[in-house]
């Protein structure tokens, strides 16, 4: 059972979505009494990308970035079946299980709700989440569930540099199923902006603090320094999206719960495929705990900005990529929950609970 007290998420995330329900609040009164600044920060954009919202990225993703050990790559060969896991489910099942349940909502189940157009911009927020897989909250899901710390490492480390290559041709295929057109240079662009020049500037600063200071000084001391950095940078990026989204909130309040709707499905389902998977191949429960977390949490940070650059702060696509920041914790918590009420049915885990009891009423062994 997860408690409240847990070492492993910071009050911050615990709350993360009544956080993200006051800036949603927060920028809404600001878009309707105060329309005039969202107006003014989406002046400033190069390429069709907002400068406010890259610095803003910048500030929430680096951080995260120098957590990921890339050395642990070297470990990748001594449980290769948990990283098959995680990958085929990531990559060759999530974003399309997302296209397919997305379409079948926003297009034929709440199609008397949304337009033809709106839909297919929730669509494309909806692909651009599922082709992210998480990054950095997966070590706090991790922690929770008692899942390996090497393992975990290893496993967002390849993934981000799997995001490098995957990502820009799975969304330009699903969008083009879709019939959403997006030009190649804007995703390549927000995928250097958003991911290769924090992971490159988070690997430099993790390297060198480490070479002159040591890992201890590193993760104990340098790391906590940006914490509050990376929440400042994601309430104020939620403040000025929904000040843009204040109109379309407004005028369409039902559409926070019909998005709502898909993204939960969908994360429901891709965690029982992973876990399910990794019970199947006998995987320890320390592995199999992350292999589901890591597929059916989602890179939110990512998916916003691309979906900023792509369409706009103020297009629909931006806003089914917000709303997926509001579900993910909560749906999370309760999948963590799940996972450890069945830690028992996992078989190194009730050969130790049977041992543990044997113990405990003095028998021998």
């Amino acid at each position: 059972m997860v408690k409240t007290k847990n070492e492993g998420i910071n009050l911050f995330q615990k709350y993360l979505t009544l956080w993200v329900a006051i800036c949603m609040g927060l920028g809404v009164l600001i878009g309707l009494y105060l329309p005039a600044v969202p107006e003014f920060l989406q002046r400033f954009e190069y390429a069709k990308v907002s400068t406010p919202i890259a610095i803003l990225i910048w500030v929430m993703i680096y951080p995260m970035m120098m957590k990921v050990d890339f050395q642990s790559i070297r470990n990748v060969g001594r449980n290769p079946k948990g990283l098959y896991t995680t990958w085929i489910t990531n990559w060759l099942i999530k974003p399309f299980t997302m296209y397919a349940i997305s379409a079948l909502f926003f297009y034929v189940i709440f199609s008397n709700f949304i337009t033809p157009d709106v839909a297919k911009g929730y669509l494309a927020g909806a692909v651009l989440l599922g082709a992210a897989p998480c990054t950095a909250m997966v070590f706090v899901w991790s922690t929770l569930t008692k899942g390996n710390p090497a393992y975990t490492v290893v496993q967002v480390a390849t993934n981000d540099l799997i995001i490098l290559l995957l990502f820009v041709p799975i969304v330009k295929f699903l969008l083009g199923i879709g019939d959403i057109t997006v030009p190649w240079n804007t995703l390549f662009l927000s995928v250097i902006l958003f991911v290769v020049i924090p992971l490159t500037g988070g690997i430099l600063t993790r390297s060198l603090v480490t070479k002159h200071r040591g890992v201890e000084y590193f993760e104990k001391q340098f790391l906590p320094k940006f914490d509050g950095a990376t929440t400042v940078g994601l309430l104020l990026m939620l403040v000025f999206l929904f000040s843009v989204q204040a109109q379309t909130l407004v005028n369409n309040p039902l559409h926070i719960l019909l998005i709502a709707v898909p993204l939960t499905i969908q994360t429901f389902l891709i965690f029982f495929i992973a876990y399910g998977a990794a019970k199947w191949l006998k995987l320890p429960h320390n592995v199999a705990a992350p292999a589901g977390m890591i597929g059916a949490s989602n890179f939110f940070e990512l998916s916003v900005a691309v979906a900023i650059a792509l369409f706009g702060a103020g297009s629909p696509a931006a806003l089914a990529t917000t709303v997926g920041v509001l579900t993910e914790v909560p749906i999370m918590l309760i999948l963590v929950k799940i996972a450890n009420k069945t830690k028992s049915s996992f078989p190194e885990s009730a050969t130790t609970a049977r041992v543990q009891a044997t113990k405990q009423e003095g028998v021998t062994l």
